[in-house]
């Protein structure tokens, strides 16, 4: 039983030495002064049911996912997000994590009556975020 327990401690052990060589997802660092912002609707709007946000960028230019151009990166709109997704992890792609991988610079959205909040956050051409985030305020919307 002894030799089990320290057959099993020891692959723990190298599984664990070996992931923590593993290279991580390449992180792409973010030019100085970039920035990202919802250009419409405004903060505080309130809106009907199919709302149209413009997106704005600063500093940088927009290109698709997967088209690797030093100094431009493409949108992700988070809807109803508590936290940003992970650094160095690509974006998920969900309900709440709307993916804009064609350079699209705006969107209509179809949104339930209630209070909403809307976050612009920009990543490189694998859905990574920049380093450091490059993300908008965070607005609130009011759907009648």
């Amino acid at each position: 039983m002894k030799r089990i327990l320290l057959a099993l401690a020891l692959t723990t052990l190298t599984a664990t030495a070996f992931a923590a060589d593993a290279p991580g997802l390449p992180v792409t660092k973010a030019p100085a002064g970039a920035e990202v912002y919802i250009v419409s609707p405004k903060d505080g709007a309130t809106v009907g049911q199919s709302v149209t946000v413009v997106f704005g960028l600063k500093g940088m230019g927009v290109a698709p996912a997967g088209v690797k151009k030093e100094g431009t990166g493409h949108h992700h709109l988070l809807v109803d997000v508590k936290e940003l997704p992970t650094a160095g992890q690509p974006i998920p792609k969900d309900d709440t994590h709307l993916h804009f991988g064609n350079g699209q610079t705006e969107t209509t959205l179809k949104l339930a009556p209630g209070t909403h909040t809307l976050q612009l956050e920009l990543a490189d051409e694998n859905h990574i975020p920049f380093d450091p985030a490059i993300v908008s305020k965070k607005i609130t919307v009011h759907v009648k």
